[in-house]
């Protein structure tokens, strides 16, 4: 007798307790966080913030969201970084649960141009109730046109979907924000890539 795949899970509340401890306040330690990149990190520190919407645009309580970058200068760490010892993690987790908003919030640097793609992104995971698995998209920047112009992969996604992927800047107080809301359902959809 032969079986087929167990099918995934559907993605219960289960990161505040397991995935992001710190940030629901339990006393565990968590391998990520918001802060993908520390004081001492090299590069142009932004902030991300934004919201994950439903399909009546209602900001989701419970969903958790991943980054992955390169650095300032385009280059994937090779194994995992203790924020302590370089600066720059590279990877991040938030939940959405904690903000009486529902916003995610990542501390990081702008990420510079990966040898293979012609604009700076970040590499984004959504997890929330209701779904079996995951979905990815990721973050483009509003403030460099021209680059997103040249990316291949964006430069895919059809003309009237692409603003979907590209986060827009704030210059504030205390220095450059990016909102990047992610809808998942709707007219206004965010791209999300089959990988």
């Amino acid at each position: 007798m032969t079986y087929g795949e167990t099918p995934s899970q559907t993605v219960g509340p289960y990161f505040a307790y397991g995935l992001t401890p710190v940030q629901y306040g339990y006393d565990f330690t968590d391998i990520a966080n918001h802060v993908v990149a520390g004081r001492d990190a090299k590069g142009e520190h932004i902030r991300i913030t934004g919201q994950v919407l439903d399909g009546k645009g209602e900001p989701v309580s419970d969903a958790m969201i991943e980054i992955w970058q390169a650095d300032h200068e385009g280059a994937y760490s090779t194994e995992p970084v203790s924020i302590k010892d370089t600066g720059f993690r590279g990877f991040g987790r938030c939940g959405t649960g904690t903000d009486g908003q529902n916003l995610f919030m990542f501390e990081t640097v702008k990420p510079g141009c990966v040898a293979d793609a012609s604009a700076p992104f970040i590499n984004v995971t959504v997890f929330m109730r209701g779904m079996l698995t995951h979905a990815f998209t990721r973050l483009y920047f509003d403030d460099v046109p021209a680059t997103n112009a040249n990316c291949p992969v964006l430069q895919s996604v059809p003309a009237d979907r692409r603003d979907t992927l590209i986060a827009k800047r704030t210059d504030t107080p205390t220095g450059p924000e990016y909102r990047f809301d992610i809808h998942m359902q709707g007219d206004t959809e965010t791209v999300f890539f089959d990988v």
